[in-house]
């Protein structure tokens, strides 16, 4: 039996959806993005150009949502379907879009560079518990008009899982396009086998921007996934009540859907946020809060009632170095997250109100999220019966270490952790360095890395993608890309 958890009772989620669909007709949604609303207008929308509003009718968004996928799968560059949006299947990826990394050395933030980046998208190549890769952070040593697409361009480079990215310009989205399609071989195979999707993120409260809502429209039409990021803020940019803050996201995605689905029928699209309970007392936008977590797992049960994917922003933390803080606030995100069945939770590696990335926090939630996958399995009744048989013959010896059944079942009912996680003796523990948690993530780090295995991509396919890169580049000032290897 799996064990699950809902933080709403249907009664609730029903009333949810009701006021989510409401809000489209009264106030409506702010929209600036003409295409948008030339498509909500001719879908029978009331459209005032002139203030930017859509009313849109309720049957109109629930025949977008009908017409969504419930599921779809992303591709590892090996054509293999790695990530299974849909349902309760429970998948990882780092944040995106960090402005700082936590130096390993210092254990200070500093601004990330390419080699940063690299080194990044290489460990999570290493860690099996990480299902995709993520355009985790910004290297500031190219221009910021750049930032979007040459992270993308590296991480193509390196990774062979699937990717989690995003469009920070309605013109370099073209160029990550044309970047995903040279790996998958053309438009066609993208569309068949999508290896990225893209996040894009509503304004709160009820608005979409020209930029998100064009990279929306853009990805449906030509069949690549989006990912809806709703963002309320408890008391600050949505009502201050947690239930009040999931009414509003269900509105923003509402609204997202039906937007996405006039553009192209059928095209995938995924319900996901990065809400918080914001925080009156520091004015700050806590990702680890226990609030955060509650509308998450509210907004991705009122998802899954629509039959829609879903993605949330959990098992990150607000601390500022990895300490107790960091580990039980990215604990009970992640725990929260797959247990609610998110299909895709981003934030392992993430730190400082998602605005940080560390190495070693990203082995260390690998670990957690290992622990969490296995708790998804629930308890199996591996044998019948259960355990009578057994604990007859072994009797009142208590034996149980040398029987061939503990022999064979061990390794599929006990979570296998790595040596980040210390469970010696104190005197095992002393003897071996008396290494701390960061200690043992440090090393464990380094011997990930020499693991790494570059991907396949043709020498031809990585020429192409560094001209295309090249040529944006060359118009904000920058001649030559940096150097990309450690």
């Amino acid at each position: 039996m799996r064990p699950k958890l809902n933080m709403l009772d249907e009664k609730s989620v029903s009333k949810i959806i009701e006021e989510g669909y409401a809000l489209l007709m009264d106030p409506g949604i702010e929209v600036h993005n003409d295409d948008a609303l030339e498509l909500l207008a001719e879908a029978g929308a009331e459209v005032d150009v002139n203030a930017k509003i859509a009313r849109i009718p309720e049957e109109l968004a629930r025949r977008a949502v009908e017409s969504a996928p419930s599921e779809f799968h992303l591709y590892n560059l090996d054509g293999e379907p790695t990530v299974h949006y849909g349902g309760d299947r429970v998948h990882f990826d780092p944040g995106s879009a960090a402005l700082m990394l936590l130096d390993s050395e210092t254990q200070r933030q500093r601004e990330p560079v390419t080699a940063d980046f690299v080194k990044f998208v290489k460990l999570v190549e290493t860690l099996p518990q990480i299902d995709a890769q993520s355009t985790a952070m910004i290297p500031v040593d190219v221009p910021e008009e750049i930032g979007d697409l040459y992270r993308l361009y590296l991480a193509l480079n390196y990774m062979h899982k699937p990717i989690v990215t995003g469009a920070f310009r309605t013109d370099t989205w073209w160029t990550m396009k044309d970047m995903l399609v040279a790996v998958a071989g053309s438009e066609a195979a993208l569309a068949r086998k999508p290896i990225a999707i893209f996040d894009v993120c509503p304004s709160p409260p009820l608005k979409w921007s020209n930029l998100t809502c064009q990279n929306m429209i853009d990805c449906a039409r030509h069949n690549i996934p989006s990912q809806m990021v709703s963002m309320p803020l408890t008391g600050a940019t949505a009502p201050v009540t947690l239930a009040g803050a999931v009414v509003q996201h269900t509105a923003e995605c509402l609204s997202g859907v039906a937007i996405s689905q006039l553009a192209q029928e059928g095209a995938p699209i995924v319900w996901g946020g990065s809400p918080s309970a914001f925080d009156m007392q520091q004015g700050t936008t806590p990702m680890g809060a226990v609030g955060t977590w509650m509308i998450d797992t509210a907004y991705t049960q009122v998802g899954k009632a629509l039959g829609m994917p879903t993605h949330a922003y959990l098992g990150m933390t607000d601390a500022k170095v990895v300490d107790a803080q960091c580990g039980l606030e990215s604990a009970g995100g992640t725990l929260l997250a797959a247990l609610a069945g998110v299909n895709m939770v981003s934030g392992a590696g993430m730190m400082a109100f998602e605005n940080c990335q560390s190495y070693e926090k990203l082995v260390i939630d690998a670990e957690i999220i290992g622990m969490a996958k296995h708790l998804l399995g629930g308890i199996q009744l591996r044998d019948d019966p259960i355990a009578l048989s057994l604990l007859r013959e072994v009797g009142h010896n208590g034996d149980f270490i040398t029987h061939d059944h503990t022999y064979q079942r061990f390794r599929e009912e006990l979570h296998m952790a790595s040596p980040v996680i210390d469970r010696q003796t104190p005197e095992a523990w002393e003897e071996s360095g008396a290494l701390t948690a960061w200690d043992r993530a440090q090393q464990q780090v380094a011997k990930l890395l020499e693991t790494y295995q570059p991907n396949h991509l043709s020498d031809d396919v990585r020429t192409e993608l560094r001209e295309i890169t090249t040529q944006v580049a060359r118009k904000f000032g920058m001649d030559e890309l940096p150097v990309s290897e450690e």
